[in-house]
């Protein structure tokens, strides 16, 4: 049924969330951008349940950064130069 047939109408709550709709850019990383689809979660709650979902994904990003930082590699440099003082 419609308006127009008499039956009713769908009324939007004003209050309901309203997706933000911004885009995320796949970054090629998969865990990051796992992380960032995740904030599409905030789009379904109200503002006050945001902040566990920014939490969450500030969280998982720190984590893919700190994989990066685990990665190997090349050895450092020594982190201080000794000299030999032999003549």
């Amino acid at each position: 049924m419609s308006e127009s047939d008499g039956g009713p109408t769908a009324v939007q709550d004003p209050t309901a969330p309203v997706p933000l709709g911004v885009v995320r850019t796949p970054t090629g990383n998969a865990q990051v951008d796992a992380e960032l689809e995740r904030l599409g979660d905030a789009d379904h709650l109200p503002a006050d349940g945001h902040i566990e979902v920014y939490e969450d994904v500030h969280r998982g990003l720190r984590e893919a950064l700190d994989a990066l930082d685990a990665r190997p590699g090349p050895p450092a440099p020594p982190t201080s130069t000794q000299y030999d003082r032999r003549s």
